[in-house]
């Protein structure tokens, strides 16, 4: 049966990569090596875990999904996958990539998550934006390993709840362990903490809710469901800004790691949103 290596859950800040490559030195913002020393050091939890393929799990940002037709859950199955659009090029400076797919793994995910009740819509013809594009230049850069990406509806409402995102994480580790395979499988999922778009709080220095923030490192790094359950309404991620739902896919990569403290954990306090690290070994420590 296949293994889960690691379970890493991220924010994904689209400015990285511009801040910390393509910006010359002398203009780089004060943050940018930190940033950017965090950023590896966080790739070595991955490198660790020794994946054989990533299961990748993100939001479509209106790209190629609208509110006329936004699956609550879907998956990839296809060969290759183009990543990275061209407003997310001119805009972040993001690089593009094409990334082999894994479509047997992606069909038994598929089989596996309708047979447990989560009613997945499917795609041939997925092209993947910074959701999952920013998680490899953070953590696989080389865009080397096959993947199966998952989309979560975070942006238009009705949204699922909470315990609904940490059952499909269960969900997802049972089956990825059930696949009738050696190979080990890296599930890695990105979101946000709190964050405005669009609106009055956007482009401040910090994030617009850092209480929100601190909360929120802190259940994830010691595995805190409970206290998730109990604190997050779709009241409380409103009020930390119009789109921390991001917080949701993290609340999801929970469900795959299981109860228990990180054994890695980060986060860094930036402008705009606050980034944050997170990287659960199932089978144990392996570094």
């Amino acid at each position: 049966m296949a293994v889960v290596s690691a379970v890493l859950a991220t924010t994904h800040h689209p400015f990285f990569y511009r801040e910390t490559e393509l910006t010359p030195p002398e203009r780089r913002r004060p943050e940018a090596a930190e940033w950017k020393r965090k950023v590896e050091a966080y790739r070595e939890t991955l490198t660790a875990a020794r994946p054989d393929v990533l299961v990748m799990v993100g939001a479509d940002h209106f790209h190629q999904l609208f509110y006329d037709n936004y699956p609550t859950f879907l998956i990839g199955k296809q060969p290759t996958y183009d990543a990275t659009w061209h407003n997310e090029e001119r805009y972040f400076g993001l690089p593009t990539f094409v990334l082999d797919g894994h479509e047997d793994l992606s069909g038994y995910m598929l089989q596996g998550l309708i047979d447990r009740g989560f009613d997945f819509a499917v795609s041939h013809e997925l092209k993947l934006d910074h959701s999952i594009t920013c998680a490899i230049v953070a953590v696989r850069p080389e865009g080397d390993l096959p993947i199966v990406p998952i989309y979560t509806n975070i942006f238009a409402p009705p949204l699922a709840s909470p315990a609904r995102f940490y059952a499909l994480g269960e969900a997802i580790r049972e089956i990825v362990e059930a696949y009738p395979s050696d190979q080990r499988v890296a599930v890695i999922g990105t979101g946000h903490l709190s964050l405005e778009i669009g609106g009055p709080r956007q482009f401040q220095d910090t994030a617009p809710d850092l209480e929100f923030d601190r909360r929120a490192v802190e259940w994830l790094a010691d595995g805190d469901i409970d206290a998730i359950l109990e604190h997050v309404t779709p009241q409380v991620l409103e009020a930390a800004g119009n789109a921390t739902d991001g917080f949701l896919d993290l609340v999801l990569m929970l469900g795959v790691a299981g109860r228990g403290k990180a054994h890695y954990a980060d986060h860094l306090e930036l402008f705009q949103t606050t980034e944050a690290f997170f990287t659960w070994y199932p089978g144990g420590d392996p570094r």
